[in-house]
């Protein structure tokens, strides 16, 4: 089986976390079981010495060729979102576009995507400092300033920082489904999967309280017992806090209300069910915590934009590690 083949732009001035988030994700090593080969090679609008933000300098020595022949090219992060990216550039990403390739603006990088042409009428997000600037550069994106990642298709865009992980563990559950990117997740020592509409920690820093301590522990409970009736306060209790704390805490914590969170959580358990057992859809809703196979479905079409007999259909009809994504699968029919 061929390796996936990323390509990922380095440039003058790039932090060293932002280069390397794509190398470590797709990269991961050992490779958990049904991980394909992925070949991440980096490269540069001047083949050479890259000087990162942090003083230290990298040698790259493939030019912008490299986004000719790649499965999927990520520009990950952009030091002058206020000037348009050379044309060079922009032109390498539409062509990738054209024949196909999953083109990834994470962070800043979302600009360049926009310099290229590639965020007319898409949805799309990217750091929360830059969003006003953002929106004024590209008034034809639908824009969602407030969002961890946006998948629109084949162009996807991230927040800054951590949600870059989030982004591209997105994409290893495209490809290759959520027991997978559940996998590469704990092997990094990461949450497995966050929705890419939860909220970015604008400006809300968490308390050091000793009830804090508590919090990943009752997320882990939770998650343990989806299949039961779950509530807020339920888990309050679980917590040891009052209704009115606990839904304080939780929002600065995960992003989102408690509802919201058990209904991805669910439905990432119903993904990695489906992948991996034959259980019957009525089955994987009760074992889920949806309770019915129609509620099941309701949610399922409204996160996951297809149906659950369909995804398993695609999943299997793929395969695992096909370089056909699951999104391309689904939308097949």
């Amino acid at each position: 089986m061929p390796p996936v083949r990323v390509a990922v732009l380095a440039f003058d001035g790039i932090s060293l976390f932002h280069l390397s988030v794509p190398g470590i994700v797709f990269g991961v090593e050992p490779p958990p079981p049904g991980l394909p080969t992925y070949e991440v090679r980096y490269c540069a609008p001047t083949p050479g010495r890259v000087r990162c933000a942090q003083g230290v300098e990298i040698a790259v020595p493939g030019g912008l060729e490299a986004m000719a022949g790649a499965d999927i090219v990520v520009v990950p992060s952009w030091n002058h979102p206020d000037i348009a990216a050379p044309v060079a550039l922009t032109d390498a990403l539409r062509q990738a576009h054209a024949r196909g390739a999953h083109v990834v603006g994470l962070c800043l990088g979302a600009f360049v995507l926009g310099d290229a042409g590639l965020l007319d009428g898409r949805r799309a997000t990217t750091h929360w400092a830059c969003r006003d600037l953002f929106a004024q550069r590209f008034p034809g994106t639908a824009f969602h300033p407030d969002v961890l990642y946006v998948d629109d298709g084949q162009v996807l865009t991230s927040a800054g920082t951590v949600a870059a992980i989030d982004c591209c563990l997105h994409i290893v559950r495209l490809r290759h489904g959520a027991d997978v990117a559940n996998r590469v997740a704990r092997l990094l020592v990461t949450p497995p999967h966050r929705q890419g509409g939860q909220a970015q920690y604008i400006e809300q820093p968490v308390p050091a309280l000793p009830s804090e301590k508590r919090l990943p522990g009752v997320l882990q409970w939770a998650r343990a017992h989806l299949s039961e009736p779950l509530s807020l306060d339920t888990l309050a209790e679980v917590a040891r806090m009052s209704r009115r704390t606990f839904t304080r805490r939780f929002r600065e914590a995960t992003g989102t209300t408690v509802n919201q969170w058990l209904v991805a959580e669910r439905i990432g358990k119903a993904q990695q069910l489906l992948e991996t057992t034959d259980l019957t859809i009525e089955r994987v809703a009760a074992d889920v915590g949806f309770g019915t196979a129609l509620s099941l479905r309701h949610h399922f079409a409204r996160l996951v934009h297809t149906s659950p007999s369909s995804y398993r259909r695609a999943f299997r009809e793929g395969g695992q590690g096909g370089t056909e994504t699951m999104q391309t699968r689904m939308a097949r029919g």
